[in-house]
């Protein structure tokens, strides 16, 4: 194996300038990258090669890749509106085979344990890389460097920053749809396997080649609302299912039941509260981890307590920002995904849930998003920092086991929040240095955890509105020394070999960071 070529970035980190044999750019700091160009565009095509009656229908994925003209070293993409419950990227793949295809990049919005089996066909060669995060047995095999190309992890926003702009070309994307109608006009809202909205599939419908939606619910024409417009899309598929919308309620989207983490959340409102951060008509997302779940939980009941009225909350929608919009604390929900049945249900049938896409919420390379318009951000980490740097696609054993999601994206709300626990069992949350790098420190204002709260020194507005509080205000070197006397020390560092198996891009398409393969 040749030598990866490699550079030391702005921020310290050695990563990858070539990965998979095409040229990419070290990280220079936070708006210091200008994008230059114009964005990509896919090819021309013609009403001619489409059926009049506007019936799009082939037999099979399988044909339907075929017609596509589906070949060896193609990039093939997918979405994750249904998590954990997805059937169609196994079904994908498992045509792929059957037609003796090699050497695939699939670029998915994000993988689920569900899509286990992907890891025979990285095995036969099926697949030659995947980019895109990775939970559970696709992160596990990608850390043991068995994969034979380099994995890309983006943000959400950053994946549609890269296909807008060139960086990566989708030559067929396949769309899971809930609800289409012959031509291609396709939603989440209705259907066996309803998910609210497609959001993720718009930039591949967009940009691709060649787009195939996959539905188990056909209407008759026209299927509205379209989330994704019949004419980007060349051919529809009915399947038996394409997933368990049950499973969309997985993993990281549980209520905390833990008294430390409850009480990280609570301190997390009342601190928002007293720094004037929660007023009348300010705006919040919070992320779909349990503590950040409760957040909401509590923030609810202070708005209620003080008459306060938020102008708009982000979602990933849940069960508890669709009770606050359905109880007049928020006039819309502005939708990136949809985290539970409630959401789905309300999107459908309230006109202020309003679906988005990573274009609106998280492109940093558009004319502004709505990330920085947000008042207050909360967010889950897997490692913090003395310098407040953030890590949440490893743990400290160096395993890549988490996505990015909307979490990069998120840092440029006006105040970001980290409610995380001071360790983890038993190993310190708070650490000289995060074994991987995913957020700068200069954008992360509050770490809360239940020993206290510790907040950047660059944010003094912060410190002199909380200069009268009784909340344990603390300094971040105090909290890692706490861990660390409990914990009876700092983590134990991973063993790394040499092979970087993964590269963590920026919002804006830059290399941060980058993950070697775990020997220990």
């Amino acid at each position: 194996m040749s030598k990866q070529r490699t550079e030391i970035n702005a921020v310290g980190r050695e990563v990858l300038t070539e990965i998979n044999s095409i040229n990419h750019v070290p990280f220079k700091g936070v708006g210091k990258h200008v994008p230059q160009g114009r964005k990509a565009a896919p090819p021309l095509r013609s009403c001619r090669d489409y059926p009049g009656d506007g019936d799009k229908r082939v037999e099979s994925i399988k044909a339907a890749l075929q017609k596509c003209g589906i070949k060896d070293g193609m990039t093939i993409s997918s979405h994750h509106h249904l998590r954990n419950g997805d059937y169609v990227p196994n079904m994908i793949f498992d045509a792929a085979a059957e037609l003796g295809i090699k050497d695939l990049r699939w670029f998915p919005s994000a993988s689920f344990p569900i899509h286990a089996p992907i890891v025979d066909h990285l095995e036969s060669g099926v697949i030659h890389h995947i980019e895109g995060s990775m939970n559970g047995p696709l992160g596990n095999y990608c850390s043991q460097g068995k994969m034979r190309g380099t994995a890309i992890l983006r943000s959400h926003g950053g994946r549609y920053q890269a296909v807008q702009d060139g960086e990566v070309h989708i030559d067929i994307a396949v769309i899971s749809a809930p609800c289409a109608d012959p031509f291609g006009n396709a939603n989440g809202l209705r259907g066996p396997a309803a998910c609210g909205l497609l959001g993720f599939a718009l930039a591949d419908s967009q940009y691709a080649d060649r787009v195939i939606v996959v539905t188990d619910n056909i209407e008759p024409f026209p299927c509205i609302p379209w989330q994704i417009q019949g004419n980007n899309v060349d051919m529809v598929v009915e399947v038996d299912s394409i997933g368990d919308p049950s499973k969309i309620v997985s993993g990281t989207t549980q209520l905390t039941k833990s008294p430390d983490r409850l009480l990280i959340a609570e301190m997390a409102v009342q601190l928002a509260l007293e720094a004037g951060i929660v007023k009348e008509g300010f705006s919040f997302q919070a992320g779909a981890g349990g503590t950040s779940l409760a957040f909401a939980v509590f923030l609810k009941e202070v708005m209620k307590k003080h008459n306060i009225k938020a102008r708009f909350v982000r979602g990933g929608s849940t069960k508890y920002l669709t009770d606050m919009l359905e109880e007049g604390l928020t006039d819309f929900i502005l939708d990136g995904q949809t985290f539970d049945l409630d959401g789905v249900r309300s999107m459908r049938e309230n006109p202020a849930h309003q679906d988005t896409s990573p274009f609106t919420s998280y492109n940093y390379h558009g004319k502004g998003n709505f990330a920085s318009m947000l008042d207050a951000v909360v967010l889950g980490a897997t490692e913090v920092d003395l310098d407040f740097n953030a890590n949440v696609v490893t743990h400290s054993d160096g395993k890549l086991l988490h996505g990015i999601g909307g979490w990069q994206n998120c840092l440029f709300g006006r105040n970001v929040i980290l409610p995380i626990p001071l360790f983890r069992d038993r190993i310190p949350v708070i650490v000289n240095k995060v074994t991987t790098l995913c957020g700068p420190g200069e954008l992360i204002d509050i770490i809360v955890t239940e020993r206290g709260i510790a907040i950047n020194p660059k944010r003094t507005d912060l410190l002199k509105a909380l200069s009268g509080t009784k909340l344990p205000l603390r300094t971040i070197k105090e909290l890692k020394d706490e861990a660390e006397k409990i914990c009876g020390g700092a983590p134990a560092k991973p063993e790394f070999g040499d092979k970087i198996i993964a590269a963590i891009k920026w919002v804006d398409g830059t290399v941060i960071d980058c993950v070697k393969q775990v020997t220990s």
